[in-house]
């Protein structure tokens, strides 16, 4: 069965054919990663400030045969982005016990990668690869508690590659020290999936605050980071494991740094074979 589309995916594609007053509804709905539509309609129009009809009239132009349509479509989604780890632990039929996990496993990451991929704007990926190539910027790189492994292998390809590339600190306590140095000549990137962080909000709004862009890595669903990212990558995370897999959100990563490599390739060279000159002179890796 085709999968319906997500209502936040619906909401920014019909930006175009709304009304002022629908336009804030949608912003409202999106603010608030969609929770506020699970109120009544009375409480959502007063909160959004517009009229009953107009929630209606929103409804009917995203495809919904009305407001509980619309609501029903929303809990769902809400409920598929909050579910708890242990619901994904849950037994499944009997016919598929004879599977082994590590075949359950690779198909569910080669169907992630091949919907990722499926969804991929080419247009934006390019502009990011234009971004992360310009070595006249400054790159900040930094990841959640589960994607902080991603944004480590993106920093150690691309800090070979180009000059002007960081990773923050883990700690929040030291993150205003990077702010600093964050201006219009600067792009956060930022991995957020599920269980989203709020830390990570706060420093991607405060980046964007100093004149900085941010190019979010995110789940299917969208961390609350999208309002503030200039650029953004949703990748399919769901497998059978307690965990999310992060292996589409790589694809990307590892596609971007060869594709930077490709821009840069006389300077990357340059700067690769100093490297080693480095590493050979300073005999590190060398046995005495």
């Amino acid at each position: 069965m085709e999968r319906r589309p997500l209502v936040r995916d619906l909401l920014k594609e019909r930006q175009p054919d709304l009304t002022a007053s629908e336009r804030r509804l949608a912003a409202v709905l999106l603010d608030d990663a969609l929770v506020s539509g699970l109120q009544s309609i009375t409480k959502l129009a007063e909160s959004a400030e517009v009229s009953t009809p107009t929630i209606i009239r929103l409804a009917r132009k995203l495809g919904f045969e009305g407001f509980p349509d619309l609501q029903d479509a929303i809990r769902e989604e809400v409920a598929a982005r909050m579910k708890q780890p242990l619901a994904k632990l849950a037994p499944g039929s009997p016919e598929a016990h004879g599977d082994h996990i590590v075949s359950r496993f690779v198909q569910a990451v080669s169907g992630n990668i091949n919907r990722t991929l499926e969804r991929l704007d080419l247009t934006e990926f390019d502009r990011v690869a234009d971004l992360l190539s310009d070595t006249g910027r400054r790159l900040h790189l930094l990841g959640g508690r589960i994607t902080r492994s991603n944004a480590h292998y993106f920093f150690n390809h691309l800090q070979i590659i180009r000059p002007h590339v960081s990773l923050l600190d883990s700690s929040p306590s030291v993150w205003p020290q990077a702010l600093l140095d964050m201006d219009a000549q600067s792009t956060l990137v930022v991995f957020d999936i599920r269980r989203y962080e709020k830390e990570l909000g706060k420093l991607a709004a405060l980046a964007v605050g100093q004149g900085a862009n941010v190019v979010l890595f995110t789940d299917t669903w969208g961390s609350p980071i999208e309002r503030h990212a200039a650029h953004c990558f949703r990748a399919h995370v769901e497998v059978p494991s307690s965990w999310d897999s992060t292996l589409a959100i790589n694809v990307l990563v590892e596609a971007l740094v060869a594709e930077v490599q490709h821009r840069l390739s006389g300077s990357s060279a340059e700067r690769i074979a100093a490297l080693e000159q480095m590493i050979g002179e300073s005999r590190i890796f060398r046995s005495i």
